[in-house]
């Protein structure tokens, strides 16, 4: 009798490549009151409020800021731009090239109003990072209580 041996997170883990290769490459997504768009990557973010501003935060190593076109809406920001990386070169004997390339575009909901007109967005060591003063309507203020 042969006994196999299964060991489940090397294969969910080879699964996983294999998924994210899949969408990827492969997916087209249709967004309502949109075009169809194709699906490159998107770059990891993060997003935060404090008192007086939305903050969005963006990986985007060895990407040219100037290249990177943000959008935002009434209720939405959206980062799009491209990266590119060098040609396959002769001559080497490529083992694995993971680096992404393309175009990549990301639409993240806003949950507060913003004044987009007074948005600022810096670039540093490989992080954009956008800055959405919040509206004056949603600002919190303090109320003092009066006694009698």
């Amino acid at each position: 009798m042969r006994i196999v041996r299964w060991d489940s997170f090397d294969d969910l883990g080879t699964l996983g490549r294999s998924m994210d290769r899949l969408f990827d490459g492969v997916m087209t997504i249709r967004r309502p009151g949109r075009e169809m768009t194709s699906l490159g990557w998107e770059p990891k973010v993060e997003m935060f409020e404090t008192d007086t501003a939305v903050v969005v935060r963006a990986e985007l190593p060895d990407i040219d800021p100037k290249q990177v076109d943000i959008t935002v809406t009434n209720d939405t920001i959206t980062l799009r731009g491209q990266t590119r990386h060098e040609d396959e070169q002769k001559g080497r004997q490529y083992n694995r090239r993971e680096f992404r390339s393309g175009e990549f575009s990301r639409t993240l909901p806003l949950a507060t109003e913003v004044k987009s007109a007074e948005a600022k967005a810096t670039y540093k060591d490989g992080v954009l990072e956008v800055t959405l003063p919040k509206s004056e309507r949603v600002k919190p203020t303090s109320v003092k209580v009066q006694a009698e």
